[in-house]
């Protein structure tokens, strides 16, 4: 085409095109400058919308983990209550007396609350000895035991979900 044979330029059309940077000699078309500036613009709203789409996964982990945090930071408090009411019931001398099965009821209400926040008591007691969830505290000759070997659990440990709140203290056979 030759100059004359253009296709007239609307000056509403145009107006809100940006002119982009080409070679002097290479022109483009108002078409194909729309059609460069809608790519563009397609691109930006694309990449927004990942942007927008990472946004709100990671505001929603991160919701989740503050949750859980509150969660251990919770338990890590009611633990030791926990662990009080365990050491009265094992002081009691009579285990019919009223006294020690309204601690026992007590206690089972704490131990349910516990594991329906999901915080669970870490098992122990003839298993090996792991150091992500044991704190050895004591060793002990035990005949029969295999050695690394828990024997006793001195103190219970806890997890929630799987993340360790308090590791059981333990004795382990040598």
């Amino acid at each position: 085409m030759e100059k004359n044979d253009e296709l007239p330029i609307d000056d509403n059309i145009a107006e809100g095109v940006e002119v982009l940077d080409t070679e002097p000699e290479e022109e483009l078309s108002i078409e194909e400058q729309l059609k460069v500036q809608n790519a563009d613009l397609l691109d930006k709203l694309q990449r927004s919308l990942a942007e927008f789409d990472n946004f709100r996964k990671r505001t929603a982990k991160e919701k989740i983990d503050m949750f859980d945090i509150g969660i251990i930071s919770m338990a890590e408090r009611i633990l030791p209550v926990a662990d009080n009411f365990l050491r009265a019931l094992n002081a009691a001398p009579d285990k019919e007396d009223n006294m020690y099965k309204g601690i026992a009821m007590i206690y089972k209400q704490l131990e349910d609350a516990l594991e329906n926040a999901n915080i669970t008591p870490i098992e122990c007691v003839g298993l090996e000895f792991n150091p992500n969830l044991h704190n050895a505290v004591a060793h002990e000759q035990v005949e029969g035991e295999a050695e690394n070997t828990v024997v006793e659990e001195l103190q219970k440990g806890y997890k929630y979900k799987d993340r360790v709140i308090r590791p059981s203290m333990v004795k382990v056979a040598n």
